[in-house]
C-alpha cells in the first residue's frame, strides 16, 4: 500500500492518497482542501502516478475534512463515503461539498485493488467518526493524533463515546503505524508510551 498525505485547508488536514501498487487503484481519504491549487496538485500526483481513483472517503463530517469531495467528485466520477451517521453533515452545505454516495458502517470494507480497509467505528469527536485500518496501519481521523486526541466539545461529541473508540484503536498492535487527520505520523505503541490524553483509560 503506498501513502502520499496532503497537508491542506486552513486547519491544516492530512489528506492521503492511498493506492495499490499492483493496480494503481487509489482512495482519497479526508480531501479537506479550500483552494483550487490545493485541488490541483492533489490530481497533478494522481495523473503523475497514472492512479486510478475508485473512492472518496471522509473520517467524519467537518468542513476541515469534507470541503473537496464535490471537486474530486466531479474530477473522477466517483462515490463519496462516510458513516452513516455523520452522512447529514453533507447535505444541503453549497459549494464544495457532495452528499454521500455511499453509507458506511462498522466493519464495512473498502477494496481498491489488491488492497482492503476496514472500517472502525470510532466515534466521539463526532457521532459517525471512523478509523480506517489496514496491514499494519491505521487512519484515525480526528480521533488519535500524535501525542493528543480529538475534542470532543462539538455537536456529536462525547468523552464516553472517545474513550471507547481509543479503547478499541489501543487493541491494535502496538507496530501499527497511525496516520491522523491532523499533525505527524506515530505508531499504536507509541501513543500508549507517551501520550499524556491515555492516562485515563
Amino acid at each position: 500500500m503506498q501513502i502520499q498525505p496532503f497537508t491542506v485547508g486552513m486547519l491544516s488536514t492530512n489528506c492521503y492518497v492511498v493506492n495499490c501498487p499492483e493496480t494503481k487503484e487509489a482512495i482519497i481519504i479526508d480531501p479537506g482542501f479550500d483552494v483550487s491549487h490545493e485541488a490541483e496538485q492533489i490530481v497533478r500526483y494522481v495523473d503523475k502516478s497514472t492512479l486510478k481513483v475508485r473512492l472518496i472517503v471522509n473520517t467524519h463530517g467537518h468542513a476541515d475534512h469534507i470541503r473537496g469531495d464535490a471537486a474530486l467528485k466531479t474530477e473522477y466520477n466517483v462515490p463519496v463515503c462516510i458513516h452513516v451517521y455523520d452522512a447529514p453533515c453533507l447535505d444541503g452545505l453549497g459549494d464544495g461539498v457532495s452528499p454521500a454516495n455511499v453509507l458506511l458502517e462498522d466493519g464495512a470494507l473498502l477494496k481498491f485493488g489488491q488492497m482492503t480497509l476496514k472500517v472502525m467505528h470510532t466515534p466521539g469527536h463526532t457521532l459517525g467518526g471512523i478509523s480506517l485500518v489496514g496491514d499494519k496501519l491505521v487512519f484515525t481521523g480526528d480521533t488519535l493524533f500524535a501525542g493528543g486526541i480529538g475534542r470532543t466539545d462539538f455537536a456529536g461529541g462525547s468523552d464516553r463515546d472517545m474513550k471507547c473508540s481509543l479503547e478499541k484503536l489501543l487493541c491494535l498492535p502496538n507496530n501499527y503505524v497511525v496516520y491522523p487527520g491532523h499533525g505527524g505520523f506515530s505508531t499504536i505503541g507509541e501513543e500508549k508510551r507517551v501520550n499524556p490524553f491515555l492516562r485515563w483509560l
